[in-house]
């Protein structure tokens, strides 16, 4: 799937069949489903993957001291742009991956 076709789906009323859980998270937040997407970031704390989802979670919601663990656990720096340019940098590495 091109992050064009992903960008497309988020007129669908549910998340496209077969995308990776990470993918269905970033799906969620777009849609405005927080809480849907951060459900996915919780259920596998300790991975990575996860761990960054989770942070750029907590950065949407404006907690930032929450944001900065989640940061530190996956091992990464603060996203230093915006909301929309984490949401895609995220978006497009685990589209590249999947």
């Amino acid at each position: 799937m091109t992050y064009e076709q992903f960008k497309e789906s988020l007129a669908l009323k549910i998340p496209p069949a077969g995308i990776p859980e990470l993918l269905k998270a970033l799906w969620y937040d777009a849609k405005g489903d927080w809480e849907a997407a951060h459900n996915i970031a919780q259920s596998a704390e300790g991975t990575r993957e996860y761990d960054r989802l989770h942070a750029y979670l907590h950065r949407v919601e404006g907690d930032t001291f929450n944001a900065g663990y989640w940061y530190r656990r996956a091992g990464a720096d603060v996203f230093k742009g915006s909301l929309k340019e984490e949401w895609e940098s995220l978006t497009r590495t685990l589209l590249e991956t999947a």
